[in-house]
């Protein structure tokens, strides 16, 4: 497997967030991987490939675009995936939740990768455990629970809800591997995580956005 049992950090940022270049998400990536970080998740062709140039870590490559009538936002269609091919990274995740997608089915989407780039692994991004159950049938190599809490199904929910147990059933469900994701906010939920059996945690906002770090330090204070 190319994704390490290991800690792994999502540097991102939106258009619409102070972060948010290429260039600074590079360092970011350097930073995580100075940190102890053993792989990175990127969005976006551009910042992908700065991050390439920065670290030698493998990389969870996505592409967030909206499309009318379709909920489906993370890698959506084949223009993502050939860009993200195009950026080189080791793994391709996208969403994998039973929403209406915009163009090819989820399977459909599935061969196209495996077609054009069968040396890149593929991690499904989904927020049910029949959603990973249905991931792990179409022969991804990872199913990771980033979508829980933010589909309508799901809304308002949190990954570490009742000691992790929307995480304790995916990890019972699937033999994919499992990548724990969202809303990991302490090096003792990531250690809970791993003490359930998972291959890999993702960590973002936690450590990659200092807006949310800093909002949570100032509710404190009011």
């Amino acid at each position: 497997m190319k994704l390490p049992n290991d800690l792994i950090v999502s540097c991102q940022a939106l258009e619409d967030e102070p972060l948010h270049s290429s260039f600074i998400m590079s360092k970011m990536a350097l930073a995580a991987k100075e940190g102890g970080a053993k792989g990175i998740r990127a969005n976006s062709k551009d910042d992908i490939l700065a991050i390439k140039g920065e670290v030698d870590l493998p990389v969870i490559g996505i592409v967030k675009r909206d499309y009318p009538g379709s909920d489906v936002y993370i890698t959506a269609t084949a223009r993502e995936v050939d860009e993200l091919v195009e950026s080189g990274c080791e793994v391709i995740a996208m969403d994998a939740t039973f929403g209406e997608r915009p163009e090819k089915s989820l399977a459909e989407l599935v061969a196209y990768v495996r077609e054009a780039a069968p040396d890149v692994e593929l991690m499904a991004d989904i927020a049910t455990v029949e959603e990973a159950v249905a991931a792990a049938g179409l022969g991804f190599d990872y199913v990771g629970t980033t979508l829980h809490g933010y589909t309508e199904d799901t809304k308002g929910k949190k990954l570490y809800d009742d000691d992790f147990a929307f995480l304790r059933e995916v990890v019972a469900a699937v033999d994919a591997a499992v990548i724990a994701e969202g809303n990991i906010q302490t090096p003792e939920m990531l250690a809970r995580a791993f003490e359930l059996g998972v291959h890999a945690a993702v960590v973002g906002g936690a450590i990659t956005r200092p807006q949310q770090i800093t909002e949570r330090f100032a509710r404190e204070v009011k």
